[in-house]
């Protein structure tokens, strides 16, 4: 099992975050694609978002990340099978919530 984790890193100089769009569009639209059509179910197990509150150096320090969306899957040759199609879609998607340049980090899942 990989985790495929795209990480917000938060902006001190500021910056644009629409969670609303990014929860209820966004995501919803990545996780649509990476399912569709066998066998790209392995592509995406299952997900979560994060949405920074807090960071850990001192009280009411920001988030170091705005947002964290990961997708599950059973393997990275599953989820590039299923994102390749979609990228550009899924990439011209980014504007309409942020003006962050995402990170992305491929896991392997070790416990969990």
């Amino acid at each position: 099992m990989i985790k495929v984790s795209v990480l917000y890193p938060h902006n001190p100089a500021g910056f644009r975050f629409d969670h609303d769009y990014y929860r209820t569009q966004h995501v919803p639209m990545v996780v649509a694609r990476l399912r569709a059509g066998a066998p790209h179910a392995a592509a995406c197990r299952a997900f979560s978002i994060d949405k920074g509150i807090g960071g850990g150096g001192a009280p009411g320090a920001p988030a170091p990340f705005v947002a964290i969306a990961h997708f599950h899957a059973d393997s990275v040759e599953a989820f590039m099978a299923a994102f390749g199609p979609h990228a550009q879609e899924i990439i011209a998607d980014v504007p309409n919530y942020t003006d962050i340049t995402p990170v992305m980090q491929i896991s392997e899942v070790v416990a969990g």
